[in-house]
């Protein structure tokens, strides 16, 4: 249940995404500048992305490996549509993930040091 709530919310995501631009959302640009920062404050330890962040790296090998759960050489039409809803999962995922961060960057307090 747990993984069809998350994989409801970043479908829910990307849609909402996609079609921000017409809305006033945060632009595509913004969103994958964002990667970058996002995946050093969560090696630092700063932000708690870790696990999201290698779900996120483990669909994007899935999808560019040779080797798939339904190979597209065998089962020609499954094998596509399985890398079809791995990379519309990995895209909202990534979407999500990422305006989340950017709220997160907005709210954190920051510290300067002189």
């Amino acid at each position: 249940m747990a993984k069809t709530l998350k994989r409801a919310a970043a479908f829910t995501a990307l849609a909402r995404a996609l079609t921000a631009g017409a809305r006033g959302g945060r632009p595509l640009g913004e969103r994958l500048a964002a990667l970058p920062r996002m995946i050093r404050a969560t090696t630092r330890g700063d932000y708690d992305g870790g696990m999201r962040l290698a779900m996120m790296a483990a669909a994007t090998l899935y999808v560019v490996s040779p080797i798939d759960a339904v190979p597209e050489a065998f089962v020609f039409l499954f094998g596509l549509i399985d890398d079809a809803v791995a990379v519309t999962w990995l895209a909202g995922a990534v979407l999500a993930e990422t305006d989340r961060f950017l709220e997160w960057e907005r709210t954190s307090p920051r510290v300067v040091v002189k």
